[in-house]
């Protein structure tokens, strides 16, 4: 007789290969015929929302591994939700206007091209640059297993978004909050146009560093030393030769100690503080200083020579000045420097900034006319020689502002701008700011500082790819117009034709019929020629999208991007939202870091350090980067490598084992018929099913929480220790061997049945691929939906805690770690091999030790998985091993008797019985009632 046969042994198709790359398109195509994301929203409405607003990607070039990263943990997000009861559809987005897309479009193009392509020619290349990428980013998206509405994305170039966009910025201006003013802002010379903060981008630079003497007109006495225009000068540094042409005052510290430096025969006023520095740097070594410490009150609106031209500089006091470095006497040109325009205004200094929109000097600048800025700083220190006013002349290595796009350096420049006072909304915004929960929770202080330190909002740009600033100007009184009457007009355009309207359209024909200037009645407008910053499309989006669409809601739950979105779209948001209804437009903001290589280098395609999510999902598969996601504590920033992927590879193959296991060993279970009730089970099931409910209940407060990489942790040792380790491990035999309807099979079936249906669903949302597969591999009768996605998340069964079982099996769990371990030794001295040829003798190192031995002797043997298991009173500490976790005394022999050719334990009934001699009692007993 074939004793095989009567085993019931693991029956399952469930690959142990996974092959992702290919079946995780075939489970996509799934979800996708049967409507699966459709179904799970719609079996939640009316429940309560959970609504994570989704921070658009620009819609230029294919997605990269921090995309992916990105995208998801959006899908862990709204997946859980889901799946945990509340009503949570996603609604992917892209920001598709603004600068990259322009320049771009137009670096494709010949010089003539530029400059003979019409406005309307250009945005429809914008267009179909922006479409064509959207389309592109979509599927690669959801090649990632992203779920959502796909086919009904928001996209901020169109008519409906652009509407709700002019809302926004007419609810804002109705406040007063925006002003035309010329104030210095981050200027691109190569693209021509302001940019955004968040638009800026700091990276190493060479610049020269020069010291300038600045000789004093009036002549006064400080410090006990008399000041006079033929030897005494004040000492400036800088970075930037070329804004000495701007340059319109000094500005001291009124606090710090000032002092007279008497040097190769000119007297020199510093900071007391930097004068070493300054010497040293300018090579001075016979040097003393003359005069009394002094303030600079003393200084306050004395007069100097400007240096190269025939000008006067104001001297004047401000807070901004630092002893960092330099000479603590700062050149101050208000067209050039945020710092510099603030403390201009304070003294009424001329906004000076000589330059066109490319970066060369205008007619304006005299002798400096025509040239780049940057030639200019030759030209600068030239002259300061000419004229023995240039103290020293280096260069220095230091962080310098460039633009995202173009990589080029920027300029401060001052030019007219429309800006939205953030100073008005500043008290609102920083309430708005401690109402939201932040993850992690310095993100508080992050963007509390951003907004405390920011006065204003530069929203126009000098571009035609965006959406226009609604704006006329009266030709005859020059006042700027926008109102009830003009917006509304603008709307209904736009909402037929698009913004491109502003540029095909007269005035006259965007404006209502007959409209005349409020303020003096006249007829003639002019369009405002600027747009939108790009970050005022996207931060309006809560109201272009949230408010707009009926199955969301105002406020989001959740924001979740990058950490550079604090100055980008978080801030946008915010200001937007608090801007127009005094609130937050977020509940919780979310971040996550920067991906780098193994090394924490920063990625980037000239290093070759850069990890492709598409060459990982054709290597190994969508479910293990988003596997890799999940390990990784997200909110710092996160390695990626080769090797880091493979460990998350192996780890996802424990788990898929582990389903493996469960699958092959419930084919012929029917949870209907077959189920057993935890109370009926044995003693080994009510604890896995407890340890169990700690899984469940750990791991919902993981998600919670957005600690994925604990959900990751937590599941893997509960599959790597609990289950394959112990449970499996010991169940086998009985699984195996025992009676196919026995109570010992069933009750362990039952056990490994909840156990699937629990992993299988808690981790749908990291690997919804596998846990999809897992779903369909079961049997008809067990799925009560068509897909994993439509059932609900476990609940912890608390009835199912019995505190003594616990504490009964953590006992014998730490006797079985010491058995263990002396099996592994028995078997290195080449006592054993398999650990079922093994006898144990036991001896408990205390009385009640000795009690729990006592009670559970019937099943010692199988929790070792060993052959024999006795208690004797004899042993001692000289012939055995004494246990390290629960000091029981533990000493290991061959077992007794044969080898059983069924169970392959070794049984001395083996050969008793003359039909079976070849299989033990227990067998034998199988065998005749399954027959």
């Amino acid at each position: 007789m074939s004793y095989k046969e009567t085993i019931n042994l693991p029956n399952t198709d469930f690959p142990m290969r996974a092959n992702l790359s290919e079946r995780e398109v075939d489970f996509q195509k799934l979800w996708q015929e049967k409507e699966i994301y459709e179904k799970a929203v719609e079996n939640r409405e009316g429940n309560k929302p959970f609504i994570l607003h989704d921070g658009p990607p620009y819609a230029n070039g294919d997605i990269h591994i921090g995309h992916a990263l990105n995208k998801i943990l959006k899908d862990f997000v709204t997946r859980f939700a889901t799946l945990n009861g509340y009503y949570s559809p996603y609604i992917p987005g892209w920001d598709t206007h603004g600068l990259p897309i322009e320049y771009q479009v137009t670096s494709e193009m010949s010089d003539q091209e530029r400059a003979d392509i019409s406005i309307a020619e250009l945005r429809e290349k914008c267009t179909n640059y922006a479409l064509k990428y959207v389309d592109r980013q979509k599927e690669q998206f959801k090649r990632l297993g992203v779920w959502g509405e796909w086919d009904n994305p928001y996209l901020t170039l169109n008519k409906e978004y652009e509407v709700k966009q002019i809302e926004v910025f007419g609810e804002m201006a109705k406040k007063d909050l925006f002003y035309r003013g010329k104030k210095p802002v981050h200027w691109c010379p190569h693209c021509e146009t302001a940019l955004a903060e968040a638009e800026v981008e700091h990276g190493e630079d060479r610049a020269p560093s020069i010291y300038v003497k600045f000789p004093l007109i009036d002549e006064f006495e400080v410090g006990g030393v008399e000041l006079s225009s033929e030897d005494s000068y004040i000492v400036i540094w800088t970075t930037t030769p070329w804004t000495i042409p701007s340059n319109m005052a000094i500005t001291f510290h009124p606090e710090f100690p000032y002092v007279v430096v008497e040097a190769e025969g000119d007297k020199l006023v510093m900071a007391k503080d930097l004068v070493e520095t300054v010497m040293a740097n300018s090579e001075i070594e016979d040097y003393e200083i003359i005069s009394e410490e002094f303030s600079a009150k003393k200084l306050e609106n004395k007069k100097a020579k400007h240096p190269i031209i025939d000008r006067e500089s104001l001297l004047i006091l401000g807070e901004h000045v630092t002893l960092d470095q330099g000479s603590g006497c700062v050149h101050t040109a208000p067209g050039h420097g945020h710092d510099d325009y603030i403390v201009g205004q304070e003294y009424g200094l001329e906004i000076y900034a000589p330059m066109d929109n490319k970066g060369y000097f205008t007619e304006e600048a005299g002798d400096f006319a025509g040239k780049y800025y940057d030639e200019a700083n030759i030209m600068v220190t030239d002259k300061l020689k000419e004229k023995d006013l240039l103290m020293n002349l280096n260069f220095i290595d230091h962080q310098y502002p460039h633009c995202w796009r173009c990589k080029g350096n920027l300029i401060f420049r001052a030019t007219d701008q429309w800006f939205a006072s953030i100073d008005a909304i500043k008290e609102e915004t920083l309430a708005a700011i401690a109402d939201v929960d932040w993850y992690p929770a310095w993100g508080e202080g992050r963007m509390t500082d951003m907004i405390a330190d920011r006065s204003d909002w530069c929203i126009s740009r000098q571009k035609k790819w965006g959406v226009p600033i609604p704006i006329f100007f009266c030709d005859d009184c020059g006042e700027a117009i926008i109102n009830d009457d003009t917006l509304d007009s603008i709307k209904a355009i736009f909402a037929e034709k698009g913004s491109v309207a502003w540029y095909e359209l007269s005035e006259k024909e965007l404006l209502p019929e007959g409209y005349t200037c409020p303020h003096c009645n006249s007829d003639s407008f002019t369009k405002e020629e600027d747009i939108m910053d790009v970050w005022f499309d996207s931060g309006s989006s809560h109201k272009a999208v949230l408010e707009a669409r009926d199955n969301l809601s105002w406020p989001a739950q959740v924001y979740l991007e990058g950490t550079d979105q604090y100055r980008g779209w978080f801030n946008s948001s915010l200001l937007t939202a608090v801007a127009t209804e005094g609130v937050a437009p977020y509940r919780e903001v979310i971040t996550n870091g920067f991906t780098v290589d193994k090394k924490g280098n920063k990625m980037s395609k000239s290093k070759g350090n850069v990890v492709s999510p598409h060459k990982v999902i054709d290597q190994y598969g969508a479910d293990i980067l988003r596997l890799w996601v999940a390990s990784s504590d997200f909110k710092n920033d996160i390695r990626v490598s080769d090797n880091i992927l493979k460990q998350s590879s192996e780890a996802y193959r424990r788990i898929r084992n582990t389903y493996r296991f469960i699958l092959g060993n419930i084919s012929d279970f029917d949870s209907d018929q077959n189920y057993v009730e935890y109370e009926d089970r044995r003693e080994l099931d009510r604890w896995i099913m407890i340890r169990l409910q700690d899984l469940i209940k750990k791991i919902t407060s993981a998600y919670e929480s957005y600690e994925y990489h604990r959900v990751y942790h937590d599941v893997h040792n509960f599959c790597t220790v609990e289950m394959s380790s112990l449970y499996m491990d010991i169940t086998k035999d009985r699984l195996y061997t025992d009676g196919t309807d026995s109570l010992s099979r069933r009750s362990a079936q039952s056990t490994l049945y909840d156990i699937l249906m629990a992993l299988m669903v808690t981790l749908a949302p990291i690997v919804p691929h596998t846990s999809e597969e897992v779903w369909q591999f079961l049997p008809e009768k067990m799925k009560a939906e068509e897909s994993v996605f439509l059932t609900d998340w476990p609940e912890v069964k608390k009835n199912y805690y019995d505190q003594e079982l616990i504490a009964k099996w953590d006992k014998l769990l730490a006797i079985r770690k010491d058995v263990s371990k002396a099996l592994e030794l028995a078997r290195a001295d080449k006592k054993i091999g398999n650990s079922l040829e093994a006898m144990v003798e036991l001896k408990g190192s205390s009385e009640s030790q000795e009690q729990l031995l006592k009670s559970e002797i019937e099943q010692l043997a199988d929790l070792f998985i060993v052959s024999q298991a006795e208690l004797n009173d004899n042993l001692t500490a000289d012939n055995t091993h004494q246990g390290e976790e629960s000091s029981v005394l533990v000493k290991v022999s061959e077992a007794k008797g044969e080898k059983c050719d069924r169970c392959w334990k070794y049984d001395q009934t083996v050969g008793e019985i003359e039909e079976h001699e070849d299989i033990c009692h227990r067998c034998a007993d199988v065998i005749e009632k399954e027959q």
